[in-house]
């Protein structure tokens, strides 16, 4: 028994100085090297190995471990290591694994370089300015712009995961190593863009993830190649920004809308794979029906509701109030609102749909002329004051007109207008509603009587040819301004003013003196009186004469009107 296993050691002896020979060939120094070894005992966390020299060495066990994977080692396995020294203080071979698959490692890798062949590898740690990588064991650096093609912002999903990598440079002697990912998928890129590009056809459907957003639609990476999906093309309904539907790294399923093989521009869209909400949109929505929708947008011009996805109107602003004519959209309606619209007509070829918001509303004028109809009197406050007329406000948030012609009786509406300013509360008769036009006709003079109608009224008013007695109120060039009661006023021209030439002159008359005068004519449409002291003259000449005689009596005129005034004197002491 003792034979036999002597021999057996001297087996195992010779076996082994055949490896150690086989791994350093005819290299005379064993440091530095790297040789096959013998796994002796594996004791806790270290591992004894013989590598055929006096004394066997021990490595940490977790130098045999893949990186995030505990090490899988036996007794009897063969390994690699590297002989650091012969012996240390305690007569045992200090060995390294870990130098041992580095030196493996930067041979294969400098193999690799050479050929520029891509190599595997496992982002384990981060360093400043980049990534640390093993490469079976060599360690390189990997830059943070090279990690991918477009900036990472989360590295832990590639952190552990064997990656493809290009080595960009390498020294050896003072152990550097730079790798890149994105050399690798720049170049997997290319190879994908010219096979996606070679059987790109419009209609394909393909997917796609967002890489950028911009405020007029998102680029979407097929896969080697980008194309443009347009804010307008990513859904049926309104979207204002690209961002309320996409995010940076999300998945999509697109359609290649438009595809230029010269610039190789591709236009995507999303919404094409979707229904078309505008088929039958004419039988869905008929004129003359109610619905509500969600405001989407509002300008200058109007608001546009939402009535289902992908379906939105026009509220014009001429459609939104009754009353609110030149008010901003948005100070009747607010974004995201819900309102009742009414849909006034529909174009199915445009795309257009016109609503209308009043519409849902009582009409402030139907109201109006039903509550209030011709002849009902108001109090109101002045909105405004114009060169023809005042407007006045009314129950309902709506305004009615008095035209300068319906202020006063007997002054110019020009003058009348004067009395009032922004604020007064005036009392007004509705003299007409036009509904259609929306225009309500107001009167002020109308609460009171017509004294010139009333004055110059038929059967009992003044008449032509009548004679009255009235005051002067005012003398100008023309002639002489008479008040004859009843704020009636007349006016006598200067040619009227007396039978004599040389006494038809205003300047002999004053304000305040009493004038008598014949009525020559009525003017109702200009409201005027004309009268005439020369007329009264004449007639109560041709009076005299014919009461008292002619010219072929002897008498004189002086003698006929003499006597015709003592006649009066006398009728009228008899009337007292």
């Amino acid at each position: 028994m003792a034979t036999s296993s002597a021999a057996v050691k001297s087996t195992e002896k010779e076996s082994f100085a055949a490896l150690l020979e086989e791994s350093l060939g005819q290299s005379e120094s064993f440091e530095g090297t790297v040789v096959k070894g013998r796994v002796i005992s594996i004791d806790n966390d270290m591992v004894l190995i013989d590598v055929g020299l006096k004394s066997e060495g021990r490595v940490a066990l977790k130098e045999f471990a893949v990186p995030g994977q505990p090490a899988s080692l036996v007794e009897g396995d063969t390994v690699e290591v590297f002989i650091e020294r012969m012996e240390d203080k305690n007569g045992e071979a200090v060995l390294s694994r870990e130098k041992a698959k580095r030196e493996e490692a930067w041979t294969a890798l400098e193999k690799s370089f050479t050929d520029q062949l891509r190599v595997t590898g496992i982002i384990f740690g981060k360093v400043k300015g980049g990534f640390t990588v093993d490469l079976n064991g060599a360690v390189a650096f990997l830059p943070g712009s090279q990690v991918d093609i477009r900036p990472v912002r989360d590295i832990s999903p590639l952190m552990g995961t064997p990656q493809p990598f290009q080595i960009l440079k390498m020294d050896r002697s003072r152990g550097n190593i730079v790798v890149s990912r994105r050399a690798v998928l720049e170049e997997s890129r290319a190879e994908a863009r010219s096979e996606l590009v070679a059987n790109l056809k419009e209609g394909q459907i393909l997917e796609g993830v967002v890489k950028n957003i911009t405020d007029y639609g998102a680029f979407v990476d097929l896969g080697g190649v980008d194309g443009l999906l347009h804010v307008t093309d990513i859904a049926w309904r309104r979207i204002n920004h690209p961002s309320e539907a996409l995010q940076i790294g999300q998945a999509v399923k697109v359609q290649v809308v438009r595809f230029n093989p010269e610039t190789q521009r591709i236009s995507l869209g999303m919404k094409q794979l979707e229904a078309d909400p505008w088929e039958g949109v004419v039988a869905k929505y008929p004129a003359g029906a109610r619905f509500r929708g969600r405001v989407t947008n509002i300008t200058d011009y109007g608001a546009f509701v939402e009535l289902e996805p992908g379906i939105e109107g026009l509220v014009h602003v001429s459609e939104m109030s009754w009353t609110k004519k030149n008010v901003h959209p948005g100070k009747i309606v607010s974004t995201s609102q819900e309102v009742e619209v009414m849909v006034l007509d529909v174009d199915p070829v445009k795309r257009r749909i016109s609503l209308g918001l009043k519409q849902c509303l009582p009409n402030p004028w139907e109201v109006f002329a039903e509550k209030y109809p011709a002849g009902t009197e108001l109090e109101g406050e002045v909105k405004n004051i114009t060169e023809f007329g005042l407007f006045v406000g009314l129950p309902g948030e709506i305004d009615g007109m008095v035209h300068l012609s319906d202020i006063a009786w007997d002054r110019s509406g020009e003058e009348a207008i004067q009395e009032f300013k922004k604020g007064d509360q005036v009392k007004v008769k509705v003299l007409d509603v036009d509904v259609e036009k929306e225009r309500i006709s107001l009167g002020m003079k109308q609460l009171t009587e017509d004294t010139f109608e009333k004055a110059t009224a038929t059967g009992g008013g003044m008449r032509k040819g009548e004679v009255v007695t009235g005051t002067v109120t005012e003398v100008n060039d023309g002639g002489v301004e008479v008040s004859v009661g009843d704020g009636l006023i007349g006016f006598i021209r200067k040619s009227d003013l007396s039978r004599d030439r040389s006494e038809q002159r205003p300047d002999r008359f004053s304000v305040g003196d009493k004038v008598d005068a014949k009525v020559m004519q009525v003017d109702r449409a200009a409201r005027k009186v004309s009268l005439s002291i020369k007329a009264k003259e004449v007639e109560e000449e041709k009076q005299a004469m014919a009461e008292y005689g002619s010219s072929d009596s002897g008498a004189s005129l002086g003698d006929i009107l003499g006597a015709a005034l003592r006649k009066a004197r006398e009728n009228t002491a008899e009337e007292k």
